[in-house]
Parts: structure tokens; sequence; C-alpha cells
């Protein structure tokens, strides 16, 4: 599966879209009208990296509450069986996603990127808010494990169009001697967010008895969360659209059925790429959280360390790698990440298996951190130029949430059962290994695109 291929499947409408002026213009007003000042530039910026980090704190800060969501919205069972009930519900959010990615890209390529933004903010600060208000199983029986489902399908449905929207928009401001920096930006502040994640659990299960965090604790981030959704939505609704959608004289009456069909090839080699991206990343982040207390019986506090050590080593390695693929290329670090995580993970849960300890749990978030980092930094703008501005949102969201769906979210789910079944505390590694082989094959049989030639 080539970029090749799919390029000469692309054919006239990537040609249209990268290189020539709609008839009627010239070629002086399609050069201007790409052309932003660095005020707009520098808006787009904190519009997508502030409502991104807002967006996917909200949606992520459920896997750190698994456990004490598990307790609150189901019947009382064993440890494992709730942490299993919680994380299903945790997945059904990922189902939503291809659907929200294939309703909010088409928006954005009829209608401007910014619009649809706005509308994803909008619901994602809704179902987050409501999700903190829903009563207990104990108070109201099974609406209260429904109630959660739909607001996870809420939820779900705003994160399908927000990374493919915030990722195009700001790869579509970048200058084109940075763009592997701006598209490393966006993925920091995924990053941010999960730091942010991170610190609001470590600090209320410092603060709070265990008791009080069941009991109402772990409430708290999904209210408070929707205070800094005013910001922005103030931010994303003053931006102007981006140079490249402004240029796009011919907009796409049907960008779903053009991305599936002219560009299929190109959907289908982006969901095999991101599939160690979106495993690795709910593995060894959301997953082990509940792995580590639970299983390996290490304090829930280490866990959670862990994870910010690995979201700190993503957070140095992110830009740097952003940075210097403006001049080495992209495709060396997607490379070097698939690698890592074929070779390592393994031996990572391995030792975490034999010394269950703070340390080894650390020790393999850290690891784990520095080659999603040298993926996160990359994979932005490579995917975002593998294709055609006009069904760009629409395509790169439904390729890269068609992978978070089928491997990414349910990889909890995934890494909990191999673990009942199989009786091995290593058996997650297997899940990691088999994904890393995926897009190890895919990312070295495609084509880099020439970046001088992409998003022109």
């Amino acid at each position: 599966m080539t970029t090749d291929t799919a390029a000469s499947a692309e054919g006239p409408a990537l040609r249209a879209a990268d290189a020539s002026p709609a008839p009627g213009q010239t070629v002086t007003n399609h050069v201007a009208s790409r052309v932003a000042s660095r005020k707009d530039i520098a808006r787009a910026l904190a519009s997508a990296m502030i409502g991104n980090w807002f967006e996917l704190f909200d949606f992520i800060i459920y896997g750190y509450f698994a456990a004490q969501i598990g307790y609150a919205m189901f019947p009382e069972s064993d440890p494992v069986t709730v942490i299993l009930s919680s994380f299903a519900t945790y997945g059904v959010g990922f189902v939503m996603r291809p659907v929200g990615s294939m309703v909010l890209g088409s928006m954005g390529d009829r209608f401007g990127r910014k619009s649809a933004l706005v509308l994803t903010m909008m619901l994602m600060a809704g179902a987050t808010c409501a999700t903190g208000l829903i009563p207990t199983y104990a108070t109201i029986g099974l609406a209260a494990p429904l109630a959660l489902v739909v607001c996870r399908l809420v939820q779900g449905f705003a994160a399908g169009g927000e990374w493919g929207g915030a990722t195009t928009f700001l790869v579509e401001y970048a200058p084109a001697h940075r763009r592997g920096l701006f598209g490393a930006l966006q993925q920091l502040s995924t990053s941010l967010a999960v730091v942010s994640a991170v610190l609001v659990a470590l600090l209320l299960n410092t603060v709070l008895s265990a008791q009080d965090l069941q009991a109402w604790g772990w409430r708290v981030p999904f209210v408070l969360g929707i205070l800094i959704a005013p910001l922005g939505f103030y931010l994303r609704a003053k931006v102007p659209e981006t140079p490249n959608f402004q240029a796009e004289a011919d907009k796409p009456e049907h960008p779903l059925r053009e991305a599936l069909t002219v560009h299929r090839r190109t959907v289908a080699t982006i969901a095999a790429m991101v599939v160690i991206w979106t495993v690795a990343g709910y593995t060894y982040g959301t997953f082990l959280v509940s792995f580590a207390s639970q299983v390996l019986e290490v304090s829930s506090k280490y866990a959670l360390i862990g994870t910010l050590v690995g979201a700190l080593a993503n957070i140095v390695v992110i830009p740097l790698a952003g940075w210097a693929s403006d001049y080495v290329g992209r495709k060396p670090f997607l490379l070097a990440s698939a690698t890592g995580f074929l070779l390592c993970s393994i031996p990572l849960f391995t030792f975490m298996a034999h010394d269950r300890s703070g340390i080894s749990v650390i020790t393999a978030t850290a690891v784990a951190g520095v080659f999603s980092g040298l993926f996160s930094g990359t994979a932005p703008t490579y995917l975002c130029e593998l294709l055609p501005t006009r069904v760009r949102y629409t395509a790169l969201s439904v390729g890269y949430n068609a992978a978070v769906m089928l491997f990414g979210g349910f990889a909890p789910f995934i890494a909990t059962l191999l673990v009942r079944v199989t009786g091995l505390a290593t058996a997650p590694a297997f899940y990691v290994t088999g994904a890393a082989l995926v897009s190890l094959v895919t990312i070295a049989l495609v084509r880099a695109p020439d970046p001088k030639k992409a998003i022109a």
C-alpha cells in the first residue's frame, strides 16, 4: 500500500487542488490569497492549540478515573469486572469518532475548518460537564450507565472532528519552511492535555481520601473543565479561515464520497500508519494507570507519576522532532518510533511484571514517551502532506479515527481482557508489538511526499 499508488488514483483532483488556480483566477490572486499575516498565524496557533488541549483533556480525563467511575456507575462486582465495564464504556466514545470525522470533516471541507472546530468545542464542553453531574447507579439504577454512554457518544462524535480539523487548520496556516514544527505544536497541545489530566488526577489522589475520591472527587475535573471552554470558543470564532481553504475555488459537494473513492488508498494508508501511535498512546497512558494499581499492585500515585514522566518526555521530543523534520524529512522519525515499540514493548512489560515497582512503571512510560514523541512530532504534517486541500479535513479525520476506533479506543479493554484470559501480566505487550509491526511495514512502503510540492 503506497502513496504513489494513491497519488495516481487521485489524479486530476490532486493536481487541481495543489497546482492550478481556478478558472477565471489569475496566478497572482491565487498566491496572494494564500498569504497570512503574522497576527493571523499567531491567532491560528493559539486557537488550535488551546482548543485541542481543552477537548483532549475532557476526553482523556475519563481514563484516569476509570476505576472510580466504574464503581459509581455500575453494579458492584470484582475489581477486574468493574474496570472492564468502565473501559468498555470508555471505548464506546471511540465508536462515534468515525461518525464525527465523516460529518464534521465534510462540514470543514465544504463550509470551512473554523465552523466545524467551533461546533466540536461546544459539543465536547456540554457532554463533559454532563458526565460529572450524572447520579450514581445506587441512586438511579440503569439510567446511570445509560446516561454515561450517551455522554461518551457525544464526546466521541466531537473528538472525531477535532484532531483532523485542528491538524489541518494549523498545517495549512504554517509557513512552508516551518510546516513540520507547526504540525508538532498541534500535537504538543495533546501531550499538554495529558500532563494536565495527570496533574489533576495526582492532585485529587493526594488531597482526597480514597473514599472521597470515589464518592465525589472524580466528578470535579468534569464539571470544572467547562470553565475553559469560553476562551477556546472565543479564539476559534475570531481567527480567519486558512489561506488554503480560501484559495480553494472548487469546494467539493460530497467530500466524504470523494475521500472514500478517489483517495481511498491514502485514507487506508493513513489508518494503517497510525495504528501503533494510537495503540501505544492508550496502552502506555490510559490503561497503565489501572493496570499498575489493580494487576501489578503498584500505588496509583506511581502509575500517574509514570504517565506524567512519559508525557513530559513526549513534550520534550515532539517539537524537536517536528523542527528537525523540516530539514531531514519526516519518515525517518516515524520508522524509528515504530521500530522502537516493536523491539521494546515486550521487554518493558516483562520488566514491570517481574519488578512490580514504581520505578519499573516510570521507566516503561518514559521510554514509550520518547518513541511516541518521535511519531507525534512528525506524523501530523506528514499525513496532511499526503492529501489535497479540498478533502484534507475529511480524509485525514476518517483515516485517523478509523484506526483510533478499531485499535486505540478499545486498547485498554483489549489489554485488560488479555491479562484476564492469559493470566500473564505481559500480555498487553503482544498487542502493542503487533500494532507496531503493522505500522512499520506500512510506513516503510509509503513514498514520502515532497514537502515543497505538498500543501502548495
